[in-house]
């Protein structure tokens, strides 16, 4: 059989496969081949699950990954030359996204099961609750790349961490370890690697046996800091797609896929590309 006839049959890739469990939904990203990275159709993919989830009984709903990773944020493979139309889809539907989280009735937990960056750090941002594994790591990769992280990484999460901590984590890219972000405030708790699902199916059963009627109002009530900052992240996202196609993102994007140092233009200089 020649490889195109190999391709052909081949069974087709579920972006997000949905499993409901101990009385939740779980979506397990599984694209390990580029470490659970989204590109749009992946995060639309998500978003459905999440809108059928709301819809259903389950107690919670659990995001978490497939491999060695949690979610390496948006695919970055197209940004040395980059389709704007495709990248402006991938920035908003990543607040789509996010917003399908915080105004799900059931609270959203991120079951950290390995490296997250980037977008995916600001997807545990956005979740009500995260688990990690002693492994794992997180942080964000915005500057270091050619973008920056303003849905989450650069607002909400210093609520959690506090501003200077907040911003050392956006301006310096610096990967923290699963109890130092633990630490920080970052999550809820830190287990070992093989206890993930049994941890938070524990919690998921806490949480089942809590009115959910007024588990949704608490979580919705407990969305004014989201909801008082959504302006900036407008605001933000505008900015970013102002930039697409800048020397900054085709260097930070060309040196992430070669793997080597970024040699950004100084300030001032490129602004007209």
């Amino acid at each position: 059989m020649s490889v195109d006839q190999e391709n052909e049959n081949a069974q087709p890739v579920n972006d997000v496969i949905a499993e409901e469990r101990a009385d939740a939904m779980w979506l397990r990203l599984n694209r390990p081949d580029r470490k659970n990275a989204y590109d749009p159709a992946m995060c639309r993919e998500l978003i459905d699950h999440i809108r059928a989830a709301t819809e259903s009984s389950v107690t919670a709903i659990v995001i978490t990954g497939s491999g060695d990773s949690f979610c390496a944020g948006g695919f970055l493979g197209k940004l040395a030359d980059p389709d704007p139309v495709q990248l402006r889809s991938m920035f908003f539907g990543s607040l789509e996204l996010f917003e399908a989280i915080r105004n799900a009735p059931q609270p959203v937990i991120a079951a950290v099961n390995g490296v997250a960056a980037g977008g995916g750090n600001e997807l545990i941002v956005a979740c009500d609750l995260a688990i990690a594994v002693e492994s794992s790591s997180m942080g964000q990769t915005g500057v270091k790349i050619g973008s920056a992280p303003v849905l989450g990484g650069t607002n909400m999460l210093a609520m959690s961490i506090g501003e200077k901590r907040a911003k050392e984590v956006s301006f310096l890219c610096r990967r923290y370890s699963a109890t130092e972000a633990c630490e920080l405030g970052w999550l809820n708790s830190v287990v070992a690697d093989d206890r993930l699902e049994v941890e938070v199916d524990a919690l998921v059963a806490e949480l089942s046996r809590m009115s959910p009627r007024y588990l949704e109002i608490a979580k919705i009530s407990s969305n004014v800091w989201w909801n008082s900052i959504r302006d900036n992240y407008v605001s933000g996202l505008g900015m970013l797609v102002q930039a697409i196609g800048s020397a900054d993102m085709v260097e930070g994007a060309s040196a992430f896929m070669e793997k080597r140092p970024a040699e950004f233009p100084r300030r001032g200089e490129g602004t007209g590309q």
